[in-house]
């Protein structure tokens, strides 16, 4: 697969920002902050943040649960989540998440959110200084989701949430709801709600209970999952409706850019994936005060998966080695449909194709030739084990190189002359 150039890519991305940007400002209401809550309600990552927090049709991570609980149904792996951002001042925000896919039982998972503030000077009437305070919140998310057919999803929250401020502190419980649809292969459409019953915090005797939060919205995924475009819309008492939109672009195997709009303002960010089953995650907000920088890491592991492995992976087909060994594994989430293995050259081109319909065979030959059984000319390989399941979910395994070498070891010999 040829990936489109950086520069070509950070231009659709801007133009179609610019779009949608537009639609955003005539749309968006000014927002009344100070919600009891918003420090959880409005928490973003790196990855949503860079996307303008438009994530609730996507929720597709172990930290995607804050927007959509639904989204923890299409996780494929288990997973670990960390983010951080430093806020103002002192002020710092963590969340760890960790996540486990299910088959017959739902996907589970658990998320802890905390906000710390710096020292803050205490003081009497008299403006004498007293010591310092600090305040401390800690939220944590337990999660459940499912798939209820083949296209749609459902999940929720079950969540706990301590604050604390100076020698005060209470807590509360609530619930969040969610739903999400694949209305066809490329649009999914989700839905949540957040804060059902709470949380009701007290600090003293006065109730502060965090408000209903509703939110939806749509995302396009195309380009062979390398695009996506989401936008999405929440809704509460207070704020009233705020629009935001995002779109993601992997320029590269290893590198993704984003940008995003939300009420007035612009973001932007970028992954790395520096291994197969890690990536990491950048992204710049801007704000009434400074610009805000979140830093996450996102690790895949067990799971369902699939991998190969060609043995050996240097042969020659004139020689003693005459074949590789493909050695195909896979587990997934459904019954496997079609598998393929494909051999690109260095000019990202498909030179042979395997394949077939229902679970892969163990081991597949391959020696050296094309589709047309012409022989190939020496040189290094890359392979691509694939398999899609009956809920059209693929597992692609981590691409890999196999070389062929006909011409045999190279060298000098030593002449000695007496």
């Amino acid at each position: 697969m040829k990936f489109m150039k950086p520069t070509t890519a950070i231009i659709c991305i801007s133009v179609l920002l610019i779009v949608l940007g537009g639609v955003s400002t005539a749309s968006a209401q000014d927002p009344v902050y100070g919600q009891p809550g918003d420090w959880l309600t409005s928490y973003q990552t790196a990855r949503t943040a860079g996307m303008g927090g438009s994530f609730v049709a996507n929720a597709d991570g172990a930290l995607g649960s804050l927007w959509n609980p639904a989204g923890l149904s299409h996780l494929l792996q288990n997973q670990t989540q960390f983010e951080t951002v430093s806020l103002f001042g002192e002020s710092r925000m963590n969340a760890f998440s960790f996540a486990l896919p299910g088959q017959t039982f739902p996907s589970v998972g658990i998320s802890f959110v905390t906000l710390n503030s710096g020292d803050f000077e205490r003081t009497n009437e008299l403006n004498d200084h007293l010591g310092t305070f600090s305040a401390g919140n800690l939220g944590v998310y337990l999660t459940a989701a499912k798939r209820v057919s083949e296209k749609v999803s459902m999940g929720a929250n079950f969540k706990m949430v301590r604050e604390s401020l100076e020698d005060f502190n209470g807590g509360g419980v609530g619930l969040d709801l969610g739903l999400m649809a694949d209305i066809t292969r490329e649009w999914k459409a989700g839905a949540s709600i957040l804060n059902i019953g709470g949380p009701k915090v007290t600090y003293r005797e006065a109730d502060e209970s965090y408000p209903v939060n509703f939110r939806g919205g749509l995302a396009w995924n195309g380009m062979k999952g390398r695009a996506l475009v989401t936008a999405q819309v929440d809704a509460q008492k207070g704020p009233g409706a705020i629009f935001s939109t995002g779109a993601e672009f992997w320029v590269h195997r290893v590198l993704a850019l984003r940008a995003g709009y939300r009420d007035h303002r612009v973001a932007g960010g970028l992954s790395v994936r520096v291994s197969h089953n890690m990536r990491l995650d950048y992204s710049a907000q801007d704000n009434e005060l400074d610009v805000l920088h979140r830093v996450g890491i996102v690790y895949d592991f067990g799971g369902f998966h699939a991998t190969s492995q060609a043995t050996p992976e240097i042969f020659s087909p004139s020689g003693e080695n005459s074949v590789t060994t493909f050695h195909l594994k896979t587990r997934t989430r459904g019954e496997a449909v079609e598998w393929s293995l494909d051999i690109i050259d260095k000019d990202d081109q498909l030179v042979r194709r395997f394949g077939g319909k229902g679970n892969p065979p163990a081991l597949v030959l391959w020696d050296g030739t094309d589709e047309s059984g012409m022989p190939l000319p020496d040189g290094s390989y890359r392979y691509r084990f694939s398999v899609t399941d009956d809920e059209g979910v693929e597992i692609s395994a981590k691409e890999q190189s196999v070389e062929i070498s006909t011409s045999g070891p190279s060298g000098k010999i030593p002449v000695e002359v007496n």
